[in-house]
């Protein structure tokens, strides 16, 4: 099976009795155009889908889209971690109920949990380990960053030492789930436009950025979608600005 075959048949299961007019554009525009015209992996289609999903609180999508994920090379272990990451960029109140339908998946699907640790920080090293990750991700600039406030103390011990120090997904990965997280919001374009350039030095460039976009845009709409190509433009000029 494919994403296109998944995904068409469980949104047709939902609406062709009462719908199917809208089903038959939806399934068409969703899983054959724009699948069709985007060239990224089946991995690399999910990972953002799943992250753009939590961004914009689509529960009942969500839940429908795991298991698609699921069985198109998304691991649980790289579910559990798109999920995980979520809490930094979203907050605990609005990615907690993701938790339920998560487990539930996993737990119907025979997937045993918990599932190995992919932590690789103590509570004693976190706030070194997340400073190191910061400037690897972003540069010497961020030494001492976690001096100049609290929440910068916490965003380095918590957000970077406790997430992005784990296993299970690489910088390339994470911050592409990032930037979906952050896009899927709206508003919040200054965090976006840092994160679009981490995301192009790390190697993901302004055309995979933009196709990553392209993919969900079926999922999170056009205003925000083209909000975020205007920020991955940007961000592309600016880093090759400084080169």
């Amino acid at each position: 099976m494919s994403i296109k075959d998944d995904a068409q048949r469980v949104h047709a299961n939902l609406l062709k009795t009462t719908d199917p007019d809208i089903i038959e554009r939806i399934n068409h525009f969703t899983f054959n155009e724009v699948q069709n015209e985007v060239d990224l992996s089946d991995r690399v289609k999910m990972l953002s889908t799943l992250a753009y999903l939590l961004g914009m609180q689509a529960n009942a999508e969500y839940k429908v889209m795991l298991p698609v994920a699921l069985d198109n090379d998304v691991t649980p272990i790289e579910a559990k971690e798109v999920l995980y990451q979520a809490i930094d960029y979203l907050g605990l109140g609005r990615v907690f109920p993701f938790f339920k339908i998560t487990n539930e998946i996993l737990t119907a699907r025979g997937v045993k949990l918990p599932l190995k640790s992919q932590s690789t920080t103590t509570m004693k090293n976190r706030l070194e380990k997340g400073e190191e990750t910061q400037i690897r991700l972003f540069g010497k600039q961020m030494k001492d960053f976690a001096k100049k406030g609290t929440i910068n103390k916490w965003l380095v011990d918590n957000c970077f030492g406790d997430y992005y120090t784990r296993t299970g997904l690489d910088d390339r990965d994470r911050e592409m789930i990032t930037f979906c997280y952050i896009a899927a919001q709206g508003g919040c374009e200054p965090q976006l436009m840092v994160h679009a350039q981490a995301n192009i030095k790390l190697g993901n460039d302004k055309e995979f950025l933009t196709k990553v976009v392209e993919q969900n845009v079926p999922f999170i709409g056009y205003p925000r979608s083209l909000n975020a190509v205007t920020v991955i433009n940007q961000a592309d000029e600016a880093v090759n600005d400084k080169n």
